[in-house]
């Protein structure tokens, strides 16, 4: 819909968009898609030549694979070098160089048009800040980006918490050339208080506010490239979630640090949940027992207090039934007697 020319802008009877509502009712896959919409023929505008110039300032053949990367939902940095990977055109220092200067001139239309688009801004400066990156790698590694996702992936020795990732996002956000930005003055005091290792990341902070989602919601995430939906597990550890063979086999350098240590970190969680459920069992039994203890005694309780009540009301009738058969005797001596 949104290709086709749907304004993601109006507003229904109650004025909100359909953005809005989506969340409301909890469709944070539906919000995602449309706060990272961004319309094709606003990229095509620089691959024809403007005012002076007699070169577009991009190439044609590189706004399909441009496009591909600038309407991802997924902005894990290493999800981003996938996507670079993933095209001949784009592995070149030089093609990068043109679509990070794009992307740069994206984000100065969103701050200082009428209607500003902080989100898209931030969103277009940050995946510029990583095509910097990779070209640089591709420059001084031999046309190689393998070392620039191990630099992401690796993780320090006691929790295996990728620094490296964590300190880049972080200085993609405070390159943001414009610092009257709302959205980014958030993102600052968000992400200042936190240490490095610590919960919330800065990926998460910065997915958060250009997505629209709230953390990651009801979902697993791959450790390797942030791919939403990941189903398959370290065999050994258990902990570690991937979307698929690749992304473990990619990540296995860094996590064979504490793949053992997560290991037995699990088997103690486990035998302490065991331990656990056995005791609340152990609990609920004996719960049950003297629930149904404190049940009988009230029943037999009761029977006594019954039985108590009923004794004066039998002799009473024992003694009238004695009296009555008296006065039939005596009635009948009578009668003979006469």
């Amino acid at each position: 819909m949104l290709e086709a020319g749907a304004d993601a802008d109006v507003v229904n009877s109650v004025g909100r968009t359909a953005a809005q509502m989506a969340a409301f009712v909890g469709q944070h896959d539906c919000v995602t898609v449309i706060n990272n919409f961004f319309p094709r023929e606003k990229l095509d505008y620089y691959i024809k030549p403007q005012g002076l110039n007699k070169e577009p300032k991009l190439p044609s053949k590189l706004a399909g694979p441009l496009y591909k990367v600038i309407t991802t939902t997924n902005l894990h940095p290493v999800k981003v070098v996938y996507l670079i990977k993933e095209n001949p055109l784009l592995m070149e220092a030089e093609a990068l160089k043109k679509c990070c200067t794009v992307l740069d001139l994206i984000c100065e239309k969103c701050i200082k048009q009428k209607d500003m688009n902080e989100v898209l801004a931030v969103k277009m400066h940050y995946i510029s800040c990583v095509l910097q990156k990779c070209s640089t790698f591709l420059q001084d590694q031999e046309d190689k980006l393998d070392a620039f996702i191990k630099n992401l992936l690796k993780g320090r020795d006691p929790d295996c918490f990728p620094v490296f990732q964590e300190k880049f996002i972080r200085e993609c956000i405070r390159k943001f050339p414009y610092c009257e930005a709302t959205l980014l003055q958030q993102l600052v005091r968000s992400i200042a208080p936190v240490e490095i290792g610590s919960d919330p990341t800065a990926f998460s902070i910065l997915t958060q506010a250009i997505t629209g989602q709230v953390g990651f919601i009801d979902a697993d995430f791959c450790t390797t490239c942030g791919e939403k939906g990941a189903t398959k597990r370290c065999s050994v550890c258990k902990l570690v979630i991937y979307c698929d063979h690749n992304c473990q086999k990619l990540h296995w350098f860094t996590h064979k640090k504490v793949c053992k240590i997560l290991k037995e970190k699990r088997e103690k969680q486990e035998q302490e949940a065991a331990k656990e459920k056995r005791r609340e069992e152990k609990l609920a039994h004996k719960a049950e027992q003297i629930k149904t203890d404190e049940q009988l005694a009230e029943t037999e309780g009761a029977s006594n207090s019954q039985t108590e009540a009923e004794g004066p009301a039998v002799a009473s009738a024992a003694e009238g039934l004695e009296g009555s058969k008296m006065a039939a005797e005596t009635n009948i001596s009578i009668s003979k007697s006469h």
